[in-house]
């Protein structure tokens, strides 16, 4: 007890895992670009102007009049079964995959699926083979359980299978391989049918199981949308996750977990013990506005506003970038990838560029052993076409000059 008649302050012992979390780099960055004036490429939101507010708030009104109770009430771990049969028919009609509502499992948001995916899989020195680089949020959500990464070397058409199956040889205790084949977060590339084949066929080979993200598989805009990894699955090792966030409303926190039974039961016990179940109120209207709007529509909607912005910030980097600089010219998606030239060093010019009141996100956070510092993620959905060219152009000026120091131009 303190002079002043106080306890004294306790120093808590928090669990070994702590020690390997870290705050995301993207929303430490968010923080900066809540200012108006902040031109931001940083965060993955979707289009606010989009979101379909007008929509939802005739729906909840009409919901808690209609099936109130319902709505505020416990619901099964599962999910309730019009929302699980709106996800088997999407999976069916927009994926062509066959899985049934009781193959199906709500959770709040595709991250809350990635956690389960690591708790239920993953013990200390565990190896997770991913591509590199990976998502950010997965990196977190399976670094609590105390893995070891194995980057897979990847290219434009996916991983590069000759390597995949080096590392699934020399690997020991590998548990699972986690992709994202659809206009990857941070690249922005999309796998061809053949590694998708591949990776498939090395995965029955070695009786490992995959873990297919595709948040932004139904943001095609070039083409046509590819058909999912675990479409080619015929030993039920795919376990595909998919989420509303992207084609709805990411505050509504809804997302869904596929796989053959004896794979997803883990997971339902593993929500269990996380939040019982997702929000009853949310999954009703999300259940409620398939069956009341036109989806599809509102999707092709969000594809052609993304498209329009993608092109934008292409026809900018086109105009302001050194020729040094390369990047990506994705197909859908939120995202594509810039490389610089070595030597140059992402995270200084993010401080450079903060001055110029534009933010992005530098690509080291998304490769699990670091490195790769020359390297950044843009995203073209959230800013309007205006201020996508002039982030660019600002973006351009700031590189520019730092082009000179590393004996480049």
């Amino acid at each position: 007890m303190t002079k002043e008649g106080k306890l004294e302050p306790i120093n808590p012992s928090f669990a070994s895992r702590m020690q390997n979390l870290r705050a995301s780099d993207i929303r430490e960055i968010l923080k900066i670009t809540q200012r108006p004036d902040v031109i931001s490429f940083a965060g993955g939101l979707p289009a606010s102007g989009l979101l379909p507010t007008r929509e939802m708030s005739s729906l909840a009104r009409d919901l808690l009049i209609e099936d109130g109770v319902r709505a505020l009430q416990y619901a099964p771990t599962e999910g309730l079964p019009e929302l699980r049969e709106v996800i088997s028919d999407r999976l069916r009609d927009s994926f062509s995959l066959d899985r049934g509502p009781d193959e199906v499992l709500v959770v709040s948001g595709s991250q809350q699926g990635l956690d389960l995916a690591g708790k239920v899989f993953l013990d200390e020195g565990d190896a997770v083979l991913c591509e590199s680089p990976t998502y950010l949020g997965a990196i977190s959500a399976f670094r609590a359980y105390q893995p070891r990464f194995v980057e897979v070397s990847t290219d434009d058409e996916g991983m590069v299978p000759s390597d995949l199956e080096d590392r699934l040889r020399s690997t020991d205790r590998a548990k699972f391989i986690y992709v994202v084949p659809d206009f990857q977060n941070p690249s922005g590339r999309r796998w061809s049918v053949e590694r998708r084949q591949a990776l498939v066929d090395l995965a029955n080979s070695y009786r490992v199981p995959v873990i297919e993200d595709a948040p932004y598989a139904n943001l095609c805009f070039d083409g046509e949308p590819l058909p999912p990894v675990a479409s080619f699955d015929r030993a039920g090792l795919v376990i595909l996750l998919g989420t509303f966030s992207k084609i709805l409303a990411p505050g509504l926190r809804l997302g869904w977990v596929t796989a053959e039974k004896k794979l997803l039961q883990p997971f339902v016990l593993a929500k269990q013990g996380a939040d019982l179940q997702t929000s009853s109120l949310t999954q009703l209207l999300a259940a409620k506005f398939f069956s009341d709007h036109d989806v599809d529509a509102h999707i092709a909607r969000l594809c052609e506003v993304y498209r329009v912005r993608r092109d934008a910030m292409l026809r900018a980097l086109d105009e302001f970038f050194p020729k040094e600089i390369s990047y990506t010219r994705p197909a859908g998606g939120l995202f594509l990838w810039v490389e610089l030239p070595e030597g140059m060093d992402s995270r200084t010019l993010l401080e450079r560029s903060i001055e110029e009141k534009v933010a992005f996100v530098p690509g080291e956070c998304f490769y699990p052993g670091g490195g790769h510092l020359n390297t950044l993620r843009l995203n073209f959905s959230a800013m309007p076409e205006d201020r996508i060219a002039e982030g660019i152009r600002r973006l351009g000026r700031v590189f520019t000059a730092a082009l000179e120091p590393v004996g480049v131009g």
